[in-house]
């Protein structure tokens, strides 16, 4: 659906006394983006206690403190920024960057970091810890990486680099919450059509209600009515309820620097990630700006980049497994006539919703399995944009780059199986795995570090469709690297990991160095069977 943005340059009429704090527009941009707000934490609230088992006691009296600690001062931030944009400019139209808790990294850590260190160690707290970590180093690559990021995305194929993100978007985000719903469809299948009616088919609900607000409305409705009548849809239970009732209290954030360094324990696994999803959140940042900058305001990249680090920082070190990012989205809300108030003042509500422990009476109230549409939603968003904003004929590279997540993801669920009958793919065989078609150990091999090796198969096969041998050379060599120490295609870094992949992988980049000398690229012909662009 097409938005109007806000007219720019106004000239502010309030005289001497500096921008106003409120306007009526305001009210429009706070309950769309508080809405936002709060629908991520019901999902992230969700993903802990249910797909990581996390005890109440840290998810409520710990992590939530701190995310609301954490949004708060974000919000706070670039609210403070607005305002002195709106000041310098001598401007009334001046709206705020949104922020909050980086969606697509919410996923990443969990399915990609915290569980499979949980289903490792059978211990949450290992896997909360591993996320603490997490964010600490992403905080970093954020606060420093801003002079670096601009390189690293000249160079690499864009096909590449969403590429490797649908790989996770399509496995660990996507089929879990399409399983959710097909086995609950009453709830599920309804809601997700109330979610692509809005946001694909840009259907307004009564009331312009968000469409989340309306999925989640809907499956309360269903699951507490069949609850009457003594049906179980959606898992909700009156005792469940009540013990979230009784649960309202006050939390407020307390210290983890020793949970921080703890989690140093799986630096190996967290590295393979943190590094390439941190310049994914600075490339993410540096859009993000520029569409605000298009809208006509324009912030200082340097600063933003900073900022997300700095409060990613504090609230790590305050029990935060999550990132804080500068979201999309800033010229619609300035379209409805958000300008500084409304991030002030959804800082402030979520903060109140943490510390007071508001958000466990919510989650009790809301059926897992309404919030799983908007997880597939989020899911396929993130899979067709690597197919939407990348040349046509990279489509075999994204592809490619699909193909290290899903074997991670079958490896997953294949692990989980075994382990539920009480047995291990050692203990049954690799080699009777292999004669019914479970090629357990290629699937190990392509799926361990399948973030970097997502990446570096998309970009060597972006590079030769584009006749550019010599930077697939030098992608062929990197991975080459990266697989010697472990970076990829390995269970964990160290030195000689996997060897003979690694010569393989040096071998491909000297081949690939030889027909960049020995090939006139201009006299070239294209295959018949590359697309058009």
């Amino acid at each position: 659906m097409a938005e109007t943005i806000a007219p720019t340059g106004q000239r502010s009429s309030g005289g001497g006394g500096g921008p106003a704090l409120w306007v009526a527009g305001d009210w429009n941009a706070f309950f769309g983006f508080g809405t936002n707000i709060l629908v991520n934490m019901l999902v992230l609230t969700g993903l802990l206690r249910f797909v990581l088992g996390m005890p109440d006691a840290i998810t409520f009296g710990r992590i939530l403190p701190a995310i609301g600690l954490m949004l708060c001062l974000s919000t706070a931030y670039y609210g403070w920024l607005g305002y002195r944009l709106a000041k310098a400019s001598g401007r009334d139209d001046v709206c705020a960057l949104p922020s909050g808790i980086s969606v697509p990294h919410m996923f990443i850590v969990v399915f990609v970091i915290m569980l499979p260190i949980k289903l490792a160690t059978g211990d949450p707290v290992k896997a909360w810890e591993a996320g603490l970590t997490w964010v600490f180093i992403q905080s970093f690559i954020l606060m420093i990486g801003g002079f670096v990021a601009p390189v690293i995305r000249r160079i690499t194929p864009r096909a590449a680099l969403l590429g490797t993100l649908a790989g996770v978007s399509v496995t660990f985000i996507a089929m879990r919450p399409a399983l959710e719903m097909i086995q609950t469809p009453v709830i599920g299948l309804v809601a997700f059509s109330l979610i692509l009616l809005a946001w694909f088919g840009g259907l307004r609900y009564p009331g312009r209600l968000p469409a989340g607000l309306v999925a989640i409305l809907f499956g309360m409705a269903v699951a507490w009515g069949a609850k009457l009548f003594g049906l179980d849809i959606g898992g909700v239970s009156g005792p469940g309820l009540t013990s979230a009732l009784s649960g309202i209290g006050f939390s407020v954030p307390m210290p983890a620097v020793g949970h921080v360094f703890s989690g140093f324990e799986f630096i190996g696994i967290i590295l393979v990630t943190a590094i390439p999803f941190g310049i994914y959140d600075l490339v993410e940042a540096m859009d993000n700006v520029e569409s605000a900058e298009v809208a006509g305001d324009a912030y200082p990249t340097t600063r933003v980049l900073t900022a997300d680090g700095v409060v990613s920082l504090i609230g790590c070190l305050m029990g935060n497994p999550f990132i804080n990012a500068v979201y999309i989205g800033h010229p619609g809300w300035k379209a409805m006539g958000g300008r500084i108030g409304y991030s002030f003042a959804t800082g402030i509500v979520i903060l109140l919703l943490a510390w007071l422990n508001l958000v466990s009476l919510l989650s009790s109230l809301v059926p897992v399995v309404a919030i799983s549409p908007i997880l597939l939603y989020i899911g396929m968003l993130i899979g067709a944009q690597a197919f939407q904003e990348t040349p046509h004929r990279h489509a075999p590279a994204i592809v490619l780059a699909l193909a290290p997540h899903l074997a991670a993801w079958a490896k997953t669920l294949i692990d989980g199986a075994l382990g539920a009958a009480g047995t291990s793919a050692a203990a049954v065989g690799l080699d009777k795995l292999g004669q019914v078609g479970v090629l357990y150990h290629g699937l190990e091999v392509l799926g361990e570090g399948a973030i970097l090796g997502g990446l570096v198969l998309g970009a060597i096969a972006a590079c030769i469709i584009d006749r550019d041998f010599l930077k697939a050379s030098a992608f062929a060599a990197t991975g080459g690297v990266l697989t010697f120490f472990g970076f990829m295609h390995g269970p964990a870094v160290g030195f000689a990991v996997m060897p003979g992949l690694a010569l393989a992988y040096l071998m491909v980049a000297g081949l690939l160095f030889a027909a960049a000398r020995g090939v006139s690229v201009p006299a070239m012909a294209r295959p018949v069977h590359a697309p058009a662009e």
